[in-house]
């Protein structure tokens, strides 16, 4: 007899298609370009060669330093430039639709993007804010839906619309700014950020958009602008194991792997891209991923199930396949939402299965849940707004926009 994981197992995808791809406004955004790109558009709209590099410079500057939000705040750009930029092109960020605060401080952010489809549906993404004693984490989108489809994930349950842009990705950042106050000129005494840290945890499967998330990622750490640094930031990825060394060489953050089981058989059920890139394949991978030491560790995150991955043979295993990677192990208490198959390990399961771990050497944190109150935590994001009458939605979205 064929049992249900296997019945699953077979008829569930490896990836999604994308239904849809990215239709530029027709006053497209300067966010996500690169200094080569900027000089191009300003080469566009007439500005001499000559000058382009410092013009890029002072663009640089006022987008990811400053924040500034239109081309008029740019004093030091000179007129007649800020007016043929304004004519043809934006510094728009995505839209706030929403903003949700949790009971713990947690924020999460409905965001609409920008189209220049009058006939598609307006597409929504959503980031959350992480309030903590020593920092302020950023939990970013890189798809509209996930390539993906693992069992346990709320966000594997959408469909796959498209790939975000590298202006959509970096303007989650800034929108998080803006709400924060949290700009060059931001008033506090010690003049510390309040976002610290980013983490490509998000809708979304990374690297199956290499190439915008690294874009977004190399304007993240620059130290001219955003300037976060690039061991703050951390890009977590299912295992598409291609693309790991190529995150390694090209952007050069921290690297997560969402693993969640120790046996092909069980992670083929859990996380279906397993099929594809098995564990031993995906360790592998890790073990030659540029840069990782001891200072500079994989994190390896385990969402604790029960009954399903949480046995102390479970802990034993995974001690043994990560031998020899500078690694620690992320315990996720599951995280429930609507549908769910699954439950969270016991509390008592968790602390041995974390115990064991610990004494066989590695750093083992039990994540404490944020933001469940709001659908916000790992694995729930599915922008549920959208469920909202539209009453609802624009009483949110007042709020929004006066906070």
């Amino acid at each position: 007899m064929t049992s249900t994981a296997e019945l699953r197992e077979s008829s569930a995808p490896l990836e999604k298609i994308p239904l849809e791809s990215y239709v530029p406004p027709a006053k497209p955004s300067l966010l996500g370009l690169s200094r080569t790109e900027l000089a191009a558009r300003l080469g566009d709209i007439g500005v001499p060669p000559r000058q382009q590099k410092m013009r890029v410079q002072q663009l640089w500057h006022w987008i990811y330093f400053r924040g500034a939000r239109s081309f008029e705040e740019m004093t030091s750009v000179s007129k007649d430039t800020r007016a043929a930029l304004a004519e043809h092109f934006t510094v728009d960020r995505p839209e706030v639709v929403a903003e949700q605060i949790s009971n713990d401080g947690t924020r999460k952010w409905l965001l609409r993007l920008p189209s220049g489809d009058t006939l598609q549906k307006a597409h929504e993404v959503e980031c959350v804010y992480i309030p903590e004693t020593d920092r302020g984490t950023l939990c970013v989108s890189s798809q509209v839906g996930c390539t993906l489809n693992c069992a346990f994930c709320h966000t594997g349950t959408q469909r796959l619309v498209r790939n975000l842009t590298a202006g959509e990705i970096i303007g989650q950042v800034m929108v998080a700014r803006d709400r924060l106050n949290d700009w060059a000129d931001r008033e506090t005494p010690h003049g510390n950020r309040l976002v610290t840290n980013i983490v490509m945890m998000g809708m979304g499967e990374p690297l199956y958009n290499f190439d915008a998330v690294r874009d977004a990622l190399l304007i993240a750490s620059d130290n001219e602008g955003i300037g976060i640094s690039r061991r703050r930031i951390t890009l977590s990825t299912s295992g598409v194991v291609p693309n790991i060394l190529r995150a390694g060489e090209e952007i050069g953050v921290m690297l997560a792997i969402s693993l969640h089981a120790v046996r092909d058989e069980l992670r083929n059920e859990l996380v279906p891209l397993n099929r594809k890139y098995p564990i031993a394949e995906l360790l592998q991978a890790c073990r030659d991923y540029p840069g990782a030491s001891n200072a500079r560790r994989i994190t390896f995150e385990y969402v604790m199930l029960k009954g399903v991955n949480d046995s102390l043979d479970d802990a034993r295993l995974l001690v043994k396949l990560l031998k020899g990677i500078p690694a620690k192990i992320n315990l996720i208490p599951f995280n429930p939402w609507p549908g769910s198959a699954y439950e969270c390990s016991d509390w008592e399961q968790i602390e041995k299965f974390s115990e064991y771990i610990f004494n066989a050497g590695y750093s083992s944190p039990v994540r404490t849940p944020r933001g469940r109150d709001i659908l916000a935590a790992c694995g729930q994001l599915k922008s549920e707004t959208e469920k909202l009458s539209a009453r609802e939605r624009e009483a949110l979205r007042a709020m929004a926009m006066t906070d």
